[in-house]
């Protein structure tokens, strides 16, 4: 059940505080600032997550290699080195790519 609603966009969330938390994409407020240089985050996880831009914290590790990695994201990117899956196809030659910005050069 999601009984917390955005008024302008119509998302809907179980907890307040995630509606609240959401409600900041809309007005642009950013509560939440790095101690180290000052940039702004609309939501703690996101500060957490630039926080380790300056720590140089690696929490995500290939299973394969165990190369290690600060965001899920370039894990993600990363495994497709072993799995060779290239989910970016080019809509006019059909050119697959591991990578969107591979495919946005092409």
């Amino acid at each position: 059940e999601r009984p917390y609603t955005c008024g302008q966009c119509g998302k809907a969330f179980r907890w307040s505080s995630s509606l609240a938390e959401h409600l900041r994409t809309h007005t642009g407020k950013r509560p939440y600032a790095c101690s180290q240089c000052g940039k702004a985050f609309g939501q703690r996880a996101l500060l957490a997550q630039h926080l380790r831009t300056h720590t140089g914290e690696r929490p995500y590790a290939c299973d394969q290699c165990g190369k290690r990695f600060g965001w899920s994201s370039s894990l993600a990117q990363h495994l497709r080195t072993h799995t060779g899956e290239r989910p970016y196809a080019c809509g006019q030659c059909g050119k697959a790519f591991s990578q969107s910005t591979s495919l946005a050069q092409h």
